[in-house]
């Protein structure tokens, strides 16, 4: 098996500025613009428009899911811990109505859920325009404009349209990669040397799913990685080196013979065009690597096929911004409450290593708690964060960023949007305890 390298060759060259003029139509004007629709996305703007607020939703792709279809991570994790439901609201309201439609199976007691990336991107689609939110699809944020006291004005986006400017008294900024905050002057986290790996996650058919028992992620304490395949990989390795490898670990569609598998790591900062493209190329010659050593050394797999792989990589980790609160690992693992806690997390702490094939990944003992203030900055009175680019250490984020505390977060960031429509107040005034009440109401389990 023929080893994979990468080559960086540097060019030296003069770098040359241009600067281009053009004008741009306003094509609209609302309450509350959401970029970004992936799991935290949807849901901010789903609950920002049922607190009243006229919502425009942003997203690159033709379709919302992010993670979870673009990039088909699976399963959604996780929503309870302890015998518990931690994760609740409009999240789970769209897990029932998933499950309604038989695009989804809640993997109990632990509350991960096995979906249908097809399933999931209609629910997340009809939930949207039922709430009265206006989608902007096909749509690449570019730019924005502040004005003079530090207010987002403007996004400016980029489409078959040609460049477009939306207006909006408040932002949310649920793109993942932090790409308004960023655009907008957001101080950042300092970017750790080495961020955790990005993935291709690839789907096999032909798969004898009823022999592979891990595809059900479906008990407290346990990583569902393949560790009989993981000892072949590691011998496999010591003679033929391989490309870096985590689990591997499986997960069904619902549909009989087929199965997600995940296993591809590369490091990258996937928020870099240059290093995401590069990553992209790479980690899709991995897949045909692993593919084959799968066919050869798991039964279920001895007649699989490729059936496809993501539309894109998996992103684990980028830029995070620099809040008015940095949740800290020591915090959350101590499951420390806070006054102005407005979602939950109860994922293990899972940090994945981009130079190794390792893995660390700590269960916690309760469930932690996640304050507003991780979602704002100062002096930017009208911006919130959702999603796993929220004011957080590494630690943390490790846990927080999957994908249904990503759609807690974007909860409580559409329901304080809307509560600063409605009040006329900064995000950084919000009312914590009107928030709170909101976010109760709609389901949210705020309590020890």
């Amino acid at each position: 098996m023929k080893e994979q390298t990468t080559e960086t060759t540097k060019v030296s060259q003069k770098v040359e500025k241009i600067t281009q003029v053009r004008e741009i139509p306003v094509i609209a004007d609302y309450d509350v613009v959401v970029c970004g629709g992936g799991p935290s996305g949807f849901i901010a703007a789903i609950a920002a428009a049922r607190g009243g607020a006229s919502v425009a939703l942003v997203e690159r792709h033709g379709f919302l899911g992010g993670m979870a279809t673009a990039s088909l991570v699976a399963p959604i994790s996780v929503f309870n811990y302890n015998d518990r439901r931690i994760i609740d609201g409009i999240p789970w309201e769209f897990i029932e109505r998933l499950i309604d439609i038989g695009g989804a199976r809640e993997e109990k007691p632990i509350g991960n859920i096995t979906f249908s990336p097809e399933k999931y991107k209609l629910i997340a689609q009809r939930m949207v325009l039922e709430a009265g939110v206006s989608l902007y699809f096909h749509s690449y944020l570019t730019g924005c404009r502040k004005s003079e006291d530090g207010r987002l004005t403007h996004i400016i986006i980029d489409n078959k349209n040609g460049a477009e400017a939306i207006t909006a008294k408040y932002f949310i900024d649920c793109t993942g990669d932090a790409d308004l905050s960023y655009q907008a002057g957001v101080p950042m986290q300092p970017m750790k040397s080495e961020l955790q790996p990005a993935t291709l996650i690839f789907m096999l058919g032909g798969v004898d799913t009823d022999s592979l028992p891990m595809i059900r992620h479906s008990q407290q304490g346990i990583n569902y990685h393949d560790i009989d395949m993981r000892k072949a990989l590691e011998e496999i390795n010591k003679q033929t080196k391989l490309p870096k490898f985590g689990g591997p670990w499986y997960c069904g569609v619902l549909d009989r013979g087929l199965a997600l598998v995940n296993m591809t790591r590369t490091y990258a900062n996937m928020a870099d065009n240059r290093q995401a493209t590069n990553t992209e190329c790479l980690l899709r010659e991995d897949v045909f690597t692993f593919v084959d050593l799968l066919t050869k050394n798991v039964p279920a797999f001895k007649d699989a096929y490729l059936v496809m792989t993501a539309p894109q990589a998996g992103t684990r980790e980028t830029r995070r911004i620099q809040g008015v609160h940095t949740l800290t690992g020591e915090e959350y693992i101590e499951a420390r409450d806070f006054p102005d806690a407005i979602s939950r997390g109860c994922h293990p702490v899972d940090i994945h290593s981009s130079s190794s094939n390792n893995q660390r990944c700590e269960f916690l003992k309760d469930a932690a708690f996640i304050p507003y203030r991780c979602l704002i900055a100062q002096n930017f009175p009208n911006l919130l964060v959702g999603g796993r680019a929220f004011s957080a250490d590494g630690i943390s984020s490790a846990s927080v960023r999957v994908q249904a505390s990503a759609m807690g977060l974007g909860q409580a960031a559409g329901a304080a949007a809307a509560l600063c429509v409605q009040t006329g107040t900064d995000v950084l005034d919000v009312d914590i305890a009107a928030l709170r009440s909101t976010l109760i109401r709609y389901g949210a389990n705020l309590s020890k």
